[in-house]
C-alpha cells in the first residue's frame, strides 16, 4: 500500500505542469576553416525561429582574438549571400556585391587564386578563399 502514497508524496501538484519544453539547439552547418582564422556557418533554432550565423575571427584586430557572430535573421537572407558569392565567382578582379549590412569583394592575387572579404558594417573582417566559397555555396544551396 505505500506506492499510492509515495506517488502523492513525490508529485503533490501533478495535474499542473510545472515547466515548458523549448525547442533551443545549436548547429554547426558547416566548419569552412579551423586553426586561428576559424570560419564556421551555424544554424540557431529557438522556440519557433531559425536563424544563421556565420561565426569567424575579426581579422580586422590582429593582436587579440576576437569572434564575430554575423547573423542572418532567415533563409532567404542567407540565399542572397548564397547568391552574392555565385555572382562573384565569375566575376573579375575587385568586383563587389553590397548589402544593407555586409559586402564582399573578389580580389584574385597572383600564385593563390581567388580571394573574397567580408566586410560587415566596418566592424568585422574576415576573407576567404575559392574553395571556402564554394563549399559555402554548396552548404546553403542543400538547405
Amino acid at each position: 500500500m505505500k506506492k499510492l502514497i509515495l506517488i502523492s508524496l513525490f508529485f503533490p501538484f501533478a495535474a499542473k505542469a510545472q515547466f515548458k519544453i523549448v525547442n533551443n539547439a545549436t548547429i554547426n552547418l558547416i566548419e569552412l576553416r579551423e586553426g586561428d582564422w576559424p570560419i564556421t556557418l551555424q544554424r540557431v533554432t529557438r522556440d519557433s525561429d531559425t536563424t544563421f550565423i556565420l561565426l569567424f575571427r575579426n581579422q580586422r584586430i590582429t593582436d587579440d582574438v576576437v569572434m564575430t557572430t554575423f547573423r542572418f535573421r532567415n533563409m532567404r537572407q542567407l540565399k542572397y549571400l548564397q547568391e552574392g558569392l555565385t555572382a562573384l565567382k565569375n566575376g573579375a578582379n575587385g568586383d563587389m556585391a553590397k548589402y544593407q549590412d555586409y559586402s564582399i569583394k573578389r580580389v584574385d592575387v597572383k600564385k593563390e587564386g581567388t580571394w573574397y572579404v567580408l566586410n560587415c558594417n566596418e566592424e568585422a573582417v574576415t576573407n576567404f578563399q575559392q574553395h571556402e566559397a564554394d563549399k559555402l555555396i554548396e552548404a546553403i544551396v542543400k538547405l
